[in-house]
């Protein structure tokens, strides 16, 4: 009796010392930082962190939104990534679209990082490097979905899942305290285009080993239902073609490759050639083809400049400008200023894709423009010739299941889809506590016990705005409201800098506040104004150019206000003789 209470009293003993061990040896957090994609769409970029080791996963840009005027792109604010650069093992990319991609070059400018991706996201990588002078300066490795590829301390798998361009991999992030799998952009195909079917047999062992984290994404969490397979948008395309005798001019976005296949193939199927308009579409075309992502026939495409040369009912354009952006190609043809297409009533024009939220009066517009020339215009509103890159509910709940995460993080959305998709968690038994809705710059700290928010690190928007980076900011463009608003007035004076006298001036000149010959009456009373105002600071002896500019824009400011209602920028020029 006495041995056995001895044995048992040695087995507690050596449980506690190597339980003791165990908490002497805790293995560290994994930290999740997103930089951008959360609370907006665009400009996704991820950083996952484990001590010295960073993975930066994907690194897209955004498009300006109204206000923001005069800028061309938004790209995230990497200042982070930069402190700490000596700790990033590389980059690693979902998939080829804009906001996975679009903000890489700017990324290496600042810190040269290898890049793993799969073949035709390197090749679209390639070829924004090599506008940007960074190709020759940077490690691209290729890899295929399967593949394994080890970073520090942390182990990265690309899994196939299905979206809207070719190549599109799901992320499982092996950490030495478990397993972050990252979705990219999927909807589950089962008939894809290119038959890549998505693996979800990878997945479901995964969730069956234990997954400690589901990042997934949200854009379309709040539909309900499944997404449509994009072999569904070949079909209407094929009876939209079959009977047409005019032209056929199809919008789409530039980097849909399995829908520009499809036009491809009923191009083909009736016999017609193919000419491309909008240099992205150019681009991405030439990119796919040259990878075999886009199979076709020699002699099929044509050179935009001999379209004339073909009866109309011969001939099929593939154009970028679905979302109606002003300089796009589709934009400028329904306006009447495109060099090589213009719109007849011969025209079958068909826009293959839905409004990004924000862009609806803007192709709302094109269609009209397009109409009023006579052009038959079919979009989705009347035909189903568009389906979403994105999983609806239904899926969003499989992949769930499927993935069995501990905890879950929607991703890629704004607040309403993070929390529509949230909710779908919760259907499928993710427990509230388990839940995190992040944003930009949050950490979120994760073990096998526990995960908590810990703080936040600097993020943001970085304006780019021609060839300036982030030169752009809040003041600049309050300005340039202002301009767009209320217009501009510069008053130039010129002093005597011996006695402080105005020797000349003050002159007027206006820009986008009135039109001068109109409001003459105006124009002299604001130099009478001024005269009174600057005679004033002269019996005061004020010739400090600072307080005389202050003086201008305030007394000038107020008696504009009262007279117009209108707050133009006031600049005061002084000049000595």
């Amino acid at each position: 009796m006495e041995e056995t209470l001895k044995k048992e009293k040695t087995k507690k003993t050596s449980k506690q010392s190597k339980k003791e061990e165990k908490s002497i040896f805790k293995k560290s957090n994994v930290k999740i930082i997103p930089l951008g994609g959360l609370l907006e769409i665009g400009k996704n970029i991820t950083v996952i962190e484990y001590e010295d080791d960073i993975i930066i996963v994907d690194c897209g840009l955004g498009f300006p939104e109204d206000d923001m005027l005069g800028v061309d792109l938004v790209i995230p604010d990497i200042t982070y990534l930069e402190k700490y650069k000596d700790k990033i093992r590389g980059l690693v990319v979902t998939h080829g679209h804009e906001d996975h991609i679009g903000g890489i070059p700017y990324l290496l400018k600042q810190i040269n990082v290898p890049i793993y991706a799969t073949k035709l996201t390197v090749g679209l990588i390639e070829n924004k490097l090599e506008e940007h002078n960074l190709l020759k300066s940077t490690k691209i490795k290729q890899v295929k979905p399967g593949q394994v590829i080890t970073l520090g301390s942390m182990k990265v798998e690309f899994i196939k899942i299905t979206h809207s361009i070719p190549d599109a991999c799901a992320l499982a992030i092996h950490t030495p305290v478990g397993t972050i799998v990252h979705t990219g952009d999927f909807k589950i195909d089962y008939t894809p285009i290119d038959g890549e079917i998505i693996d979800l047999g990878r997945l479901a062992t995964l969730g069956n080993k234990g997954v400690l984290a589901l990042m997934s994404d949200s854009t379309n969490a709040e539909r309900k239902g499944y997404t449509m397979s994009e072999s569904n948008v070949g079909e209407i395309l094929d009876k939209l073609f079959i009977n047409c005798t005019k032209r056929i001019v199809v919008a789409t976005f530039s980097s849909n490759v399995h829908r520009v296949q499809q036009i491809v193939n009923s191009a083909v199927k009736y016999k017609r050639k193919i000419a491309v308009c909008g240099r992205s579409m150019v681009n991405m075309i030439e990119t796919a083809r040259r990878l075999g992502y886009i199979k076709v026939p020699d002699n099929v495409f044509i050179d935009i400049d001999t379209i004339n040369s073909y009866a109309d009912d011969n001939l099929v354009i593939i154009t970028t400008g679905s979302q109606g952006e002003p300089m796009s190609a589709l934009t400028r043809m329904a306006s009447g200023e495109h060099k090589k297409v213009q719109i007849t009533p011969n025209d079958f024009i068909i826009i293959s894709a839905n409004p990004i939220p924000g862009n609806e009066k803007y192709i709302s517009k094109v269609i009209d423009d397009l109409m009023a020339i006579g052009a038959e215009v079919i979009y989705n509103a009347l035909q189903e010739i568009h389906v979403s890159g994105h999983a609806c509910q239904e899926e969003q709940k499989l992949m769930i299941t499927l993935v069995k995460p501990k905890y879950f993080i929607p991703v890629h959305g704004e607040y309403r889809q993070l929390i529509a998709h949230s909710e779908t968690a919760k259907k499928v038994g993710i427990p509230h506590e388990n839940i995190f809705i992040t944003e930009n710059g949050k950490v979120l700290e994760l073990n096998e016990d526990e995960a908590k928010f810990t703080g936040h690190v600097q993020s943001g928007k970085v304006l780019v705005d021609g060839l300036g980076i982030g030169d752009v900011g809040n003041i600049v463009l309050k300005d340039r409201q202002k301009l767009s608003q209320d217009g501009l007035i510069v008053i130039v004076i010129t002093l005597d800098p011996r006695s402080g006298k105005i020797v000349a001036g003050p002159d007027v000149i206006s820009r986008g506040f009135v039109y001068v010959r109109e409001s003459e009456n105006l124009m002299e009373e604001i130099k009478k104004l001024l005269r009174e105002e600057l005679w004033k600071c002269e019996e005061k002896h004020i010739t400090d150019w600072a307080t005389l500019k202050l003086v201008i824009r305030e007394q000038l400011g107020d008696y504009i206000y009262k007279k117009t209602k209108r707050q133009p920028m006031l600049i005061p020029i002084i000049m000595e003789i």
